[in-house]
This record gives C-alpha cells, structure tokens and sequence, in this order.
C-alpha cells in the first residue's frame, strides 16, 4: 500500500514537473508543487523499502505510469484507447507474478561503506556518460537518455536507502554510514533534477515511461547482487520472473508508445493527445 501510494505521488509529481517544463522552469508555485509531490512519494517509498524486497517496491514504482493516465486523462481529456488499457493489464500482470514469487534472502540488508563506495562509483559513471551522451542527440533522445540516468540514479538511491534502513533498525542510528547517507541524498536530487531537465522538448510519457522501466531494473539487479534477494522456485522462479519483467516492461512500453505525442511549439498541447490513435513509427 505504501508503494502503490508513492506511485501516486510521483505521477501528481510527474505531470507538475511536465507543466513547470512547458513554463521554462519557471514559478515558485510550480516548483513547490512538484518538490513537494516528489517529496511525498519519496518518503512513501523509503519506508515501504523497510517492508518489502527492493525488487517488490521497485516493480511497484511502474505503477506510475498507470496513476499517470487518468491524471492526463482529466487534465488533457485524452480518451485512452482499449490498447493503452491491454499494456496497462500486461504492465500489472507482470508486476504482479514479480510480486509473488520474490521472498527476502533472510539476511540483514546492509552494506559496508567500502562495499557503497564502489556501487556507488559504478552507478556515478553510468549517470555521467548517459547524461552526457544525451547532449549530443536530438529533444525526444536526449529526453530518454537523461531519464534513464535519472533511473539508474534513482534505482541505487532505493538500494543504499534499504541499506540505510537495515542499519538503524538493527543497531540504531549511530550505525549509519554517514558516507551511504550521502549517496542516498546525491542520488535522490540527482536524479530528481535529471528527471525534470528529461521532460523538455520530450513531453511527459517517453522520459516517465524510462525511469518507470530503468528505474526497477536496476535496482531488482543491485538487489540480487548486494542483498542476495532471491525468487522462489530456484532457477525456474528466476527465469519466470525474468520473462515478467519482459512482459512488464512491454506494457510500459506499449503505454509510452501509444501516449506519446511529437512535441510542439506552436501550442501547449497534450503529450497524451495521441491517446486513442494507434502508435506510428
């Protein structure tokens, strides 16, 4: 429940961030909106990281692209189509064969801080060379990349703050890594602000549709690689769930097709105004 409600809130956030980009990053109001929008949905998803596998409450997240269409919907009045509805069942279907199969390791999610600095290092030069990549392409590629940075940065920021969470619930706060706690801040506004600078030029669903895919993939790989979560079932649980996660992410990709309109600079239309039109290449 608690990351079904961060979901909510990082949609609210994505389409206020949508607008204060529409508006040339300007307007106090705008910018409150979506900081306290992301805001929310951060501290949703820390504390159901307490409650939940990394890979679980990540998986969830792409909930938000779901949250994100009625939201269009009332504000735009774009009809979505039975074909936006077919990748939001494929998108849920898949969350939910990840949810039931995934189980905790048993062991403590901690990490040392040797052990965060070289994650943390490893997802610091993949966030640089994506964002910088990005400024050699054009609005709609450049919008996707940056998302995916912001992604990448979000995704480790959820696994160092589980990290984080493991240490003070199991020896108090004294036992944090001030060094895991500043990574887990350099990535949540990292990634917030890559996130924003993705939205312009590029409407709302494609950069919302990346970090909603990027952003679950990343961390469910950390999580397996640092916390040894596991699936049930052995072999045959993991590859199934592979296979979700491909179905899942078709359903997100299928969502991002069909809601993405070609941006505009004659008039603040709608990215979801191609809603009920069937996606062209």
């Amino acid at each position: 429940m608690l990351s079904v409600l961060s979901a909510a809130s990082y949609a609210a956030a994505a389409v206020a961030q949508e607008r204060l980009a529409e508006h040339g990053q300007r307007g106090l109001s705008r910018w409150a909106a979506a900081l306290l929008l992301t805001g929310g949905g951060v501290a949703l998803h820390v504390i159901a990281l307490d409650f939940g596998t990394v890979a679980v409450v990540q998986a969830l997240g792409t909930l938000t692209l779901l949250f994100a269409l009625p939201i269009a919907r009332i504000r735009y009045g774009a009809r979505i189509s039975a074909a936006a509805w077919a990748d939001a069942m494929l998108t849920v279907a898949g969350l939910a064969v990840i949810m039931s199969l995934s189980v905790e390791s048993g062991k403590p999610s901690v990490l040392s801080t040797a052990e965060g600095r070289d994650l943390s290092l490893i997802t610091v030069g993949i966030v640089v060379l994506l964002a910088l990549v990005s400024w050699r392409c054009g609005p709609r590629m450049r919008g996707v990349l940056l998302a995916a940075a912001a992604g990448t940065a979000f995704g480790i920021s959820s696994v160092l703050s589980k990290a984080v969470i493991g240490s003070i619930t199991g020896d108090g706060f004294r036992s944090v890594s001030p060094f895991l706690l500043g990574m887990v801040v350099v990535f949540a506004i990292g990634g917030y602000l890559l996130g924003q600078f993705s939205y312009r030029g590029a409407g709302l669903a494609a950069p919302l549709a990346t970090v909603s895919v990027s952003n679950p993939i990343v961390a469910a790989i950390a999580g397996v690689i640092v916390f040894d979560e596991s699936f049930r079932a052995g072999t045959a649980g993991t590859v199934v769930v592979a296979v979700a996660a491909l179905v899942m992410t078709a359903g997100v990709i299928g969502l991002a097709r069909r809601t993405a309109a070609p941006p505009t600079t004659e008039t603040p239309t709608s990215p979801t105004s191609e809603l009920s039109k069937p996606a062209t290449h």
